[in-house]
């Protein structure tokens, strides 16, 4: 059972999945009650762009999937306040425009191919000592941005008018807020890849949503949901040589069944 543990990379792996399983569900709360689930997808698909200008200009692929993801945050707020009635305009447009430029980079660096495939269904050989502390630095700063704007973000969440007539600055919080999403999309896609990265900042979430009485304890529930799929995938993974993203989001979804398995014989033993 604790061969795994002889192995520095899966160490590593450990470590990085446990920040990370903190941070998505955090993070994703709040997307979720916002009904913004598609931006964590939106996300990760400009920072696969990223990746791929990385590798082809000989920068380091997560800072540039950072720096991508950075500017699709950036550009989603901003289409947002173009559209707003239709603000999920915003997320299909910038979804679109950050999955053309990755086929393009992609298609001009033919020679990394492999190593992209690794970035879009994830890597536990790929989790570097370097990786660890940029995670490290992102789950710090995440997290006293959140401890610092938790009250205004979930007055936000909920009713946005209402918190604009507060006097809170709610264009600056979402930007800022979108920023910090960014940089947990870019940094969590070493663990589960780009195309299942959305899954981590959502299925926990959805998990808790079930049986959580209010928003505090949703997003308790959730990390804990995001701990046990992360830990409980990686080691899978070792032991049974299974994908590691695949199957710490199968363990994900799992978890959410049970929970709503759980939740339906509840009512039922109840009576209705």
């Amino acid at each position: 059972m604790f061969e795994m543990f002889q192995y520095d990379f899966m160490i590593r792996a450990l470590l990085a999945g446990v920040m990370i399983g903190i941070l998505c569900p955090l993070v994703g709360s709040f997307l979720v009650v916002r009904r913004l689930s598609l931006v964590a997808d939106t996300l990760s698909h400009v920072s696969l762009a990223g990746v791929a200008a990385g590798m082809l200009i000989g920068v380091h692929p997560i800072a540039m999937a950072m720096l991508f993801a950075f500017a699709g945050a950036l550009l989603i707020e901003q289409l947002r306040k173009a559209y707003k009635t239709f603000g999920e305009i915003s997320i299909a447009i910038v979804l679109s425009t950050g999955l053309a430029v990755a086929v393009v980079l992609i298609g001009l660096g033919k020679g990394f191919n492999l190593d992209v495939f690794a970035y879009l269904f994830g890597s536990i050989v790929a989790v570097k000592r370097s990786d660890l502390w940029l995670i490290g630095g992102v789950a710090v700063s995440t997290l006293l941005f959140l401890a610092i704007v938790y009250k205004k973000l979930f007055a936000i969440s909920f009713d946005e008018e209402h918190a604009r007539i507060r006097g809170i600055r709610v264009f600056w919080v979402n930007l800022l807020y979108m920023m910090f999403t960014a940089l947990v999309v870019s940094v969590s896609i070493r663990i589960v890849g780009v195309l299942l990265v959305s899954s981590l900042l959502v299925l926990p979430v959805a998990a808790a949503m079930q049986i959580a009485g209010s928003f505090r304890n949703m997003m308790l529930l959730a990390v804990s949901f995001a701990l046990v799929g992360i830990l409980g995938g990686l080691t899978a993974s070792f032991y049974l040589d299974l994908a590691p993203g695949g199957t710490i989001v199968l363990l994900l979804v799992a978890l959410l069944l049970g929970t709503i398995v759980c939740k339906k014989s509840r009512f039922f033993v109840s009576g209705g």
